[in-house]
């Protein structure tokens, strides 16, 4: 039996330099870009460039930091948005400049942003929220993010649509998304193994990084087991015959903020027994390589690094919580599990 804790190994400084640039952190850090995407570009470049100084300069983690890592919203920096009663998201008081020279789209009251009422329908809410954030776009604001990908805006998964919005936008306005995230395994002689992919290092976000087998977000107008499938062909050329065998085991929610955007997230975890004789292959782009690994080395690499995309490790604590690779008896065994599951923010 693992240990969640780890003891400290030897301690790094929180920054580094290389010539003139101050890098935030050896390790990418759950950052999003500024306008434009220059800056954030050049830190992830710098970031590649020692990702070889890992081993020797990583600080010493656990599963709680993770999961802090993954829920740092203060909710009092942000107003509330509605659409109608419902409330739809949250606006950072930095970003309500943006939104502001808009009053005939949104209105203030009450302490907090309303869309316009005429507005009546999911078609209309959508066609006036696309113009203008078609012009956020023309200024800069989401850089190379735009994915042409929209997402459904509504109170919880299964409640109706109030619009959909660009994908890029969506933790700007706050607004909760979704994904598949699946935990492909193998059963060996000596134990499970799991998939370990890592991502393309030309991706916009987090490139380079370790990340769950097949995961993605949640694009409107499909179902989540149906997204998976789709995902598990695209990102790893998973038959769809095998994909269907994938079974939904457990969901994470968090509240993650990076500058003025707020994911206040769920991911629905899938596991996927794949035969010994199946290697995935990145399909699509957005894979680099698939590794084999041994689940006490994806464990280890969870507990000690952050090698892998900031939420991504969330999804592998919790298949270690199933799979019974935590003690329950050690202290940070209930924190862990009910961190996982963290519909509402902390309190600030």
């Amino acid at each position: 039996m693992l240990s969640a804790t780890y003891p400290f190994r030897r301690a790094i400084s929180r920054h580094m330099s290389i010539g003139r640039v101050d890098l935030p952190s050896v390790t990418p850090l759950p950052t999003s870009p500024p306008i434009g995407g220059e800056e954030h570009d050049a830190f992830r470049v710098l970031d590649l460039m020692t990702a070889h100084l890992l081993p020797a300069m990583s600080a010493a983690m656990s599963f709680l930091d993770h999961i802090a890592r993954c829920n740092n919203a203060d909710l009092s920096q942000f107003e509330p948005w509605y659409v109608g009663d419902a409330r739809a998201g949250f606006l950072h008081r930095d970003f309500l400049p943006m939104i502001a020279v808009r009053p005939d789209l949104f209105g203030h009251r009450d302490g907090g942003w309303y869309l316009d009422a005429a507005l009546d329908t999911p078609a209309k809410r959508t066609a006036a929220m696309r113009d203008f954030l078609l012009g956020l776009r023309e200024r800069g604001l989401f850089g190379r993010l735009w994915r042409e990908e929209p997402y459904r805006v509504s109170t919880h998964f299964n409640a109706p649509l109030l619009l959909e919005m660009e994908r890029a936008a969506v933790p700007w306005f706050g607004v909760r998304a979704y994904g598949p995230h699946m935990t492909g395994y193998v059963r060996k002689r000596d134990g499970l193994h799991l998939w370990v992919p890592r991502r393309a290092y030309d991706k916009p976000t987090f490139p380079g990084e370790l990340d769950n087998t097949v995961a993605g977000g949640q694009p409107a107008n499909i179902g989540i087991f149906e997204n998976l499938i789709k995902e598990c062909a695209e990102e790893a050329a998973i038959p769809r015959a095998l994909a269907e065998q994938a079974r939904a085991v457990s969901f994470i929610a968090y509240w993650s903020q990076s500058g003025r955007q707020l994911k206040p997230d769920v991911m629905t975890c899938f596991d996927l027994e794949l035969p010994e004789d199946f290697t995935p292959v990145a399909h699509d782009g957005e894979v680099h390589s698939f590794e084999l690994w041994p689940v006490d080395r994806v464990y280890e690499t969870v507990r000690d690094t952050t090698q892998f995309k900031y939420n991504c490790n969330l999804v592998l604590i919790d298949f270690f919580v199933r799979h019974g690779m935590l003690r329950a008896d050690d202290p940070d065994f209930f924190p862990i599990v009910e961190g996982l599951h963290r519909s509402q923010p902390n309190c600030r």
